[in-house]
């Protein structure tokens, strides 16, 4: 019994390695811990990938401290990058470059979504303060509806921890923000 403890706490402390290496930003930031795991707590797959765009996990989840409510607005904020869309908190939202424009999935999954948690749509369509790109929504795996901008799916950076943070821009050079449109502002910060 304590053999099996000691394997699933090692495997999940060399999960976080990874997951931190791939998804890490190159600019220094400061976060606070993640909740840990309810005891017993298993992955919906035996192995992932450390790719933003291949891994063949459908977990979705996000850390506790990440998981965002449904979004009622997408507003207008200004920002050292210019003009960017933001939800009703004020949170900035990103694209992936991955993602196909006007496509019908997302790319990022697995271990991404959990860094890249995606900006869900809930019953109703956001109301627009500012912002004038076409506001969409494609399904999740698990039926959800994820927004999109301009065919661009939004997606929340999980180290962003207050209204204005903008640092998941340029993360590994495929993450950024846009302006209201719906076009990715890829100046670096």
């Amino acid at each position: 019994m304590m053999r099996a403890r000691s394997f699933s706490t090692a495997a999940l402390a060399g999960t976080v390695l990874l997951l931190s290496a791939a998804c890490g930003s190159s600019t220094p930031t400061t976060t606070t811990p993640a909740a840990s795991s309810p005891a017993g707590a298993s992955s919906s797959s035996s192995s992932s990938s450390t790719s933003e765009t291949s891994s063949s996990s459908t977990s979705s989840s996000a850390p506790a401290a990440m998981v965002h409510p449904d979004v009622t607005e997408l507003k207008t904020a200004s920002s050292s990058l210019g003009t960017i869309v933001v939800d009703s908190q004020g949170m900035t939202l990103y694209m992936f470059d991955k993602d196909t424009k006007g496509g019908t999935k997302s790319a990022c999954e697995g271990p991404c979504l959990t860094a890249w948690p995606p900006a869900m749509m809930g019953a109703s369509a956001p109301t627009l303060t500012g912002v004038t790109g076409k506001v969409a929504s494609i399904a999740t795996p698990d039926g959800k509806k994820q927004i999109t901008l301009d065919g661009w799916p939004l997606y929340y950076w999980f180290k962003d921890t207050k209204a204005g943070d903008t640092s998941g821009q340029a993360v590994k050079g495929v993450w950024c923000v846009l302006d209201p449109k719906g076009t990715p502002i890829k100046k670096k910060p």
